[in-house]
Formats: C-alpha cells, sequence, structure tokens
C-alpha cells in the first residue's frame, strides 16, 4: 500500500475529522471564554476588590517581569471552560441514558407471588 493511500484512508476516517471539528470548536469556545474571563469577569472582580487590574499585575525579579495576573486570568478560564465541559457532558450523557422501562403489570404479579412464595 501506498504512503499517499495509506494517509488518505487515515485522514477521512470519521474518528480524524470529529476530533479536528472538535479543536476547531474547542479553539473557537476557548477564545470566547477567554474573552468573556478578560473582557467581562475579571474587570468585574477587580472593580469589587479596589480597582485592581488583573492583566496588569506583576512583580519584578531581577530581569524577569513576572505577570502573574495573567496567570490568574487564564486559571479562570481554564475553570470556566472546564465547568461549561463538564455541564455539556452531563446533559448529554443524561440524554443518552435510556429510559427505564415500565414493568409490564403481568410481570409485576408474578414477582409478587415469588416473594410470597418464598416467604412461605
Amino acid at each position: 500500500m501506498s504512503i499517499v493511500k495509506e494517509f488518505r484512508e487515515f485522514a477521512v476516517k470519521g474518528n480524524v475529522v470529529d476530533l479536528a471539528v472538535g479543536v476547531i470548536i474547542g479553539a473557537a469556545f476557548g477564545k470566547i471564554v477567554a474573552s468573556l474571563v478578560g473582557d467581562i469577569v475579571m474587570p468585574l472582580v477587580g472593580t469589587l476588590i479596589g480597582g485592581v487590574d488583573f492583566a496588569g499585575l506583576a512583580f519584578q525579579l531581577g530581569e524577569a517581569k513576572i505577570l502573574y495576573g495573567k496567570f490568574l486570568q487564564s486559571c479562570l478560564d481554564f475553570v470556566i471552560i472546564a465547568w461549561a465541559i463538564f455541564m455539556a457532558i452531563k446533559v448529554i450523557n443524561r440524554i443518552r441514558e435510556p429510559e427505564a422501562a415500565a414493568v409490564p403489570r403481568q410481570e409485576q404479579l408474578l414477582e409478587e407471588i415469588r416473594d410470597l412464595l418464598k416467604r412461605k
């Protein structure tokens, strides 16, 4: 089998295409969350705690400038993304769960008879 044919079969498999779509949507979602955190949440939090701009929080250590405010913002991005994914998976799992089938009346009666016989 030639390399080109083998690569084509690999690249068009359903799993690879699904993964590519997931990565693209994930990247777009990450940008949305980064904007939500950086442009809305962090300014509000900064205002609530006395006008602190988290993106500007830093300290100098020798020649290095440690930008811990950006790190805090990235941590909050992660928490929001993780929470959103958790909730989405929770909803998907709930939809996928097979609904409990109702036990027919005849089977219920047979189970009751069996239980009564066991007690005797």
